[in-house]
């Protein structure tokens, strides 16, 4: 193999890739980046076996082949070099790179070694294409509230789903849930996608991202942007039915500033750290105020209070870590809380009439 490419394309490409690459595996290839020449561009891809994601970029090619080298090694290499041209050369099981005065050596494995990249038979499969912005937003949303707990591997992902007409996109590990409605559809599916790919596509997405080709099939779903792929395999597995936690209606609402909120609840927050996060919220509809009460037991404690537009009263206890994600993913300027008493669920949510998400947090036993 004999090529020459750019050191921005090349770094930007080996840094996006090298992510999914493992380090700590039994498998020493999968720590590897596999390169190959595929016409007039080079193939960029690594895979942990979970999750396959490649890149193409522009190459001249003088001799087409394919190795396999050290993801970190290489990544940190190019990354280093000045912004000139990279001549690559694949000697025997070693690639050989020369840019300017920078010449290295690094010792790789056949790419016969490296596993098969997975693919989707497209005539079978369901496909969307998304608005980028609205596809970040809408993952931004639900991946905060995945489970990390690995026995109970269908809360571990997004469950995309269709329900009445439209994709729902929902997450919950048990504490909290959030559910976000994307766009209007015709056809059926339902797909626990694992928090990391979906990571690994927000991580890819790039300023220039304007749309998002997705593709599902049985066990697998693919995403697509620009001349990146990321493939993953689905997590098997029936999805709660988390629609029936999401209150119908509150006996006790109020209507927020939310960057005011955004700064009471970080407060109050920094004093709740010894007490397991947790923040007691009084809402009075005779004051029309809310207040957050956190103690520190050994340092101190703390109230803040806002003035609201409420409906009722009452008192709730919540985790300030789970508010405080909760309010740093809307992007609305007032938004609506509601409960029906201490040990039911708190509902947030924007104020607008065509509101597409809903947030909802579990309250702790005060």
């Amino acid at each position: 193999m004999e090529l020459t490419v750019t050191q921005e394309n090349f770094a930007r490409a080996l840094s996006a890739v090298g992510r999914v690459a493992s380090a700590r595996t039994q498998l020493p290839i999968l720590s590897n980046i596999l390169l190959r020449t595929d016409g007039n561009r080079l193939l960029i891809a690594a895979t942990n076996l979970e999750i396959a994601t490649t890149q193409y970029i522009g190459a001249k090619i003088a001799k087409p082949g394919a190795i396999t080298v050290p993801a970190r090694l290489i990544s940190e290499f190019v990354s280093s070099l000045p912004k000139e041209s990279i001549d690559i050369k694949v000697v025997k099981d070693s690639i050989h790179l020369s840019s300017g005065n920078y010449k290295s050596v690094i010792n790789g494995v056949i790419a016969d070694d490296f596993p098969e990249l997975p693919t989707i038979d497209e005539s079978g499969s369901v496909r969307y294409e998304l608005n980028a912005e609205e596809f970040k937003q809408a993952v931004s949303q639900t991946v905060i509230t995945t489970s990390t707990d690995s026995t109970r591997p269908v809360l571990t992902g997004v469950y995309w789903h269709s329900h009445e007409g439209y994709i729902y996109l929902a997450a919950t590990d048990g504490y909290r849930l959030s559910e976000r409605k994307l766009v209007k559809t015709e056809s059926e599916v339902s797909a626990i996608i694992p928090t990391q790919t979906l990571q690994e596509v927000l991580r890819t997405l790039t300023e220039g991202s304007e749309t998002i080709d997705i593709l599902f099939d049985d066990s697998q779903v693919r995403f697509r942007i620009h001349e990146a792929e990321v493939i993953s395999r689905l997590i098997d597995g029936k999805f709660p039915d988390y629609r029936q936690l999401i209150p119908s209606k509150s006996d006790t609402h109020a209507v927020i500033n939310k960057q005011e909120f955004v700064r009471v609840t970080k407060i109050a927050g920094l004093f709740a750290r010894d007490s397991g996060g947790s923040v007691t919220m009084t809402v009075d509809g005779d004051k029309k105020s809310i207040s957050l009460h956190s103690i520190a037991s050994e340092l101190g404690e703390n109230t803040s209070e806002l003035t609201a537009d409420i409906t009722g009263g009452g008192q709730i206890t919540l985790n300030s870590r789970y508010l405080s994600e909760a309010l740093s993913v809307f992007d609305a300027d007032t938004i609506e809380i509601g409960f029906n008493g201490k040990l039911s669920p708190c509902i947030i949510k924007s104020t607008d009439k065509k509101t597409n998400y809903y947030h909802v947090i579990m309250p702790l036993k005060s």
